[in-house]
């Protein structure tokens, strides 16, 4: 008997809701009716194991057939199969209950909230009016007696269900579910576009999936597994699975592995990452039970690791009904907390065990480990015992050992302990030179991320500061209780500075005249540490009230040696072209001359030959 039903709405036509606001990307209907199919087919596995199916299961497969001649695609299961009855409950009511508050919400709501609407709705099937003018479902039921359920709706309110018998009832247990191709979907008749979606959303699933009679997926990709049963070329394989065309094997990975208080499993890469700030996002990938859902896992994983690669699995991860958005809710923010912690774990030990190894990684990991603790305070309390402090001799040390190395001879009359750096340590190596001239060790933060690290060790580390090297000239870099005395009189300063101050004609550099070494140089060039690093995190996205300082101009402090030979000869000859040259000499020694300024430099110093 044929039953003609029509589904409870006020709208006239749901679908057209559906097609505009649920579902943005069309070849996802593919994902959800073979989704659907491979859970009936579980169903019956676990009514299997449990007792309640006695039968011969058979071959489990999916099958995906397509036919263009009469524009059908047809998704086929051997699962446990719908009555009639089933078929009005979980088609019809369950997936339209609630339908006509979700089309009156949807008027006065913004996307977020009509992501949190839909996502109480089971219009998964529905995806199908996406791509089809018609759609037939063809069922049997596993349980004895059942007869066969076929159900055919147009995208409109009206469906028809009927039970037939003879020759036109279905043969097997299971459903088949035939989507009549609309005019404007000729894409999804072709056989290779069917097999690109199968193969981004269904590669994993755990039931065999078949198009035209070939094999799409793994029915037990490495995250399912155990570690205990995994070798080092099973990871590395799968790493070149997920992405093929990747150059460079991963440093290490982690096997996610969790069932309380959420589930969650998934294999994380560490890939090598070139030393500069440039995130290769959206190579991490997020699947719910095998099912891949997307690659944008921002909630899920914190910011400062979207620079791994890998497979994320878990049910407990909220998402709308169209599987398109988190819900970022409490359990995602234990799954984000969870994965710090075991990459934070997965690094102590590499560091502890294999110190030699972990070193050898350092310039691949550094950034990890440094975005990390800028990025997450909890994660800044692991990491501190493991990131390291590189010199410009290339060695290693964590901040506790570089503490101890520098304590005795870079502490300041105050106290404090004083650590140097150097930026560029070719463009910077006269001021390198002349600080381990004083014993000095300099370190090395050439990273784009090193200006806000530094500030950030500054904030944790009790009386410590830190200078580059070319902040001040090096007897004034870490202050000491000596004083070195001018050979000039106060009038011979003044006059120096003067002649120093006309010979540059330059606002930007502030002449100053001091007594140094007559061993230093006789005109150092210095800019401000705290205005200097101000423009520096500016640039490097400080953001915020640093962009006071982006708009500042470059202000320089040039310090006149008193004891050197030159500065005597200046005063001697009144040679403001002597003061002029020596004020380039140490421009030159800095790379700041370049360009038109080069040129004029060399002009000059020919004259004066």
């Amino acid at each position: 008997m044929q039953e003609t039903g029509s589904i409870s709405i006020h709208t006239e036509n749901i679908f057209p809701i559906i097609k505009k606001f649920l579902y943005s990307d069309h070849e996802i209907f593919l994902r959800e009716l073979v989704s659907n199919a491979v859970d009936a087919t579980q169903k019956l596995q676990s009514l299997a194991r449990q007792g309640e199916f006695k039968g011969e299961l058979g071959e489990l497969k999916v099958r995906v057939t397509v036919d263009k001649d009469t524009r059908k695609i047809t998704v086929s299961d051997h699962g446990l199969g719908m009555s009639a009855e089933e078929i009005k409950k979980y088609i019809n009511q369950i997936a339209f209950s609630g339908a006509t508050e979700f089309v009156e919400k949807y008027k006065e709501t913004d996307a977020t909230a009509k992501d949190q609407i839909i996502g109480q709705f089971g219009l998964g099937f529905y995806s199908a009016f996406m791509v089809a003018k018609e759609v037939e479902i063809w069922s049997q039921s596993y349980q004895e007696g059942a007869l066969t359920a076929h159900w055919t709706c147009d995208g409109s309110t009206s469906y028809t269900i009927d039970e037939p018998t003879g020759e036109h009832a279905k043969a097997e247990r299971g459903t088949d579910v035939v989507l009549h191709v609309a005019d404007d979907s000729d894409e999804f008749l072709e056989v290779e576009r069917l097999r690109t979606i199968l193969t981004k959303y269904c590669k994993f699933l755990p039931v065999p999936i078949e198009l035209e009679g070939q094999l799409i997926n793994d029915t037990t990709p490495i995250w399912t597994k155990q570690p205990s049963e995994l070798t080092d070329e099973d990871y590395l394989k799968f790493y070149q699975e997920l992405y093929p065309m990747s150059m460079d094997a991963p440093l290490f990975w982690i096997h996610l592995n969790v069932d309380y208080p959420f589930n969650l499993t998934g294999i994380l890469y560490f890939p090598k990452v070139k030393d500069e700030l440039q995130f290769s996002r959206n190579k991490i990938q997020l699947y719910s039970r095998q099912v891949f859902i997307t690659d944008e896992v921002k909630d899920v994983v914190p910011e400062f690791l979207m620079l791994l690669h890998g497979v994320i699995d878990s049910p407990d991860i909220p998402l709308n009904v169209s599987r398109s958005f988190l819900q970022a809710d409490a359990a995602v923010r234990k799954i984000n907390t969870y994965i710090t912690r075991k990459v934070a774990d997965k690094l102590g030990d590499l560091f502890k065990k294999d110190r030699a190894g972990y070193e050898e990684k350092w310039s691949d990991i550094g950034l990890f480990v440094k975005y990390g603790m800028l990025s997450d305070e909890k994660f800044y309390d692991r990491a501190k015992d493991f990131v390291l402090l590189k010199n410009v001799a290339g060695k290693l040390f964590t901040i506790s050992e570089y503490t101890e190395h520098i304590q005795a001879n870079q502490q300041d009359k105050d106290g404090n302990t004083v650590v140097l750096y150097t930026n560029d340590a070719e463009a910077q190596h006269g001021f390198v030179a002349a600080a381990q001239g004083r014993g000095y060790d300099v370190l090395n933060f050439d990273h784009i991320l090193d200006p806000h690290f530094i500030g950030q060790l500054e904030q944790k580390l009790e009386k410590t500061t830190f200078k580059r090297v070319d902040a001040d000239t090096v007897g004034k870099l870490i202050e000491k209780d000596e004083t070195t005395e001018s050979v000039l009189s106060e009038d011979d300063q003044t006059k120096l500075a003067e002649a120093f101050k006309t010979a540059i004609a330059n606002d930007a550099m502030h002449v100053k005249v001091a007594a140094l070494s007559p061993q230093d140089a006789p005109v150092v060039i210095t800019q401000n540490e705290f205005m200097r690093r101000m423009k520096d995190m500016q640039r490097t996205g400080g953001g915020g009230g640093m962009q006071m300082f982006g708009a500042f101009p470059e202000s320089f402090d040039v310090t006149v040696n008193a004891n050197h030979p030159v500065a005597q000869r200046v005063l001697a000859e009144g040679g403001e072209q002597l003061a002029r040259q020596a004020f380039d000499l140490a421009r030159l020694a800095q790379g700041m001359l370049k360009g038109e300024a080069l040129t004029a430099f060399v002009k000059r110093s020919t004259e004066l030959l």
